[in-house]
């Protein structure tokens, strides 16, 4: 991806150039570099991840993934709360994903860009299930385009997406997190204005077992 993504990248800053301010095409020649370069952050990003996991055992606890894809996000001034749910049987273990980290970090970036002052992550598991839920105590989703969240091109929240690049970074956490065998369930709390919930759910053998996962996002790093 990395040679196809800079050639779009040159492309779009000599069209740039020699388009200059034509009101015609300057807003999506600009829209079109900013996004073959938020492409290139995060395919870069997926790279930082798998070269890390080399270094790490190639199996992650799930309470060791919650840490993982919540530490970067501390100290930005909104408090991230780690509430453990319903744990019945052994903590599953599951393997180490660059596309999984990847997504549920860009999950909980999200929640902290538009939380008022709290994200709480929280986590369960049973004999069947495994799953992840992301709360803050921001504006909420617009129940207009709730059905359509992670569709790319596309603003999640109320105002400017900060740090999500018109959803093209929801859009793909979305995207590795279904290829690894998860469903992911958007809503709030109680109505507009009550916060945001984002929930992932695997089956608790594709969690444990990635071969059966319908995509590779769980490919070992």
């Amino acid at each position: 991806l990395g040679t196809p993504l800079a050639t779009i990248t040159v492309v779009a800053k000599e069209m740039e150039k020699a388009l200059g301010e034509d009101p015609k095409f300057s807003e999506d020649v600009k829209l079109l570099r900013s996004q073959s370069e938020r492409c290139r952050e995060i395919l870069k990003r997926l790279t930082s991840l798998s070269s890390e996991g080399e270094a790490h055992l190639s199996r992650l606890p799930l309470t060791s993934l919650v840490e993982e894809v919540t530490a970067p996000h501390r100290d930005f001034g909104i408090s991230i709360r780690l509430r453990p749910g319903e744990r019945i049987g052994p903590e599953p273990v599951g393997q180490r994903s660059p596309g999984v980290i990847y997504g549920l970090g860009n999950l909980v970036e999200n929640a902290v860009d538009f939380a008022k002052n709290t994200v709480t992550v929280s986590w369960n598991w049973d004999g069947e299930e495994v799953s992840f839920s992301i709360i803050d105590d921001g504006p909420g989703f617009p129940p207009e385009i709730i059905d359509r969240i992670g569709e790319p091109y596309m603003s999640t929240r109320q105002g400017t997406e900060a740090g999500g690049g018109l959803g093209l970074g929801l859009f793909i956490a979305k995207t590795l997190l279904e290829r690894s065998g998860a469903t992911i369930d958007f809503r709030n709390s109680s109505g507009l204005g009550e916060g945001a919930v984002v929930q992932i759910t695997w089956p608790r053998g594709v969690f444990l077992n990635p071969e059966h996962a319908p995509g590779t996002a769980f490919d070992n790093a």
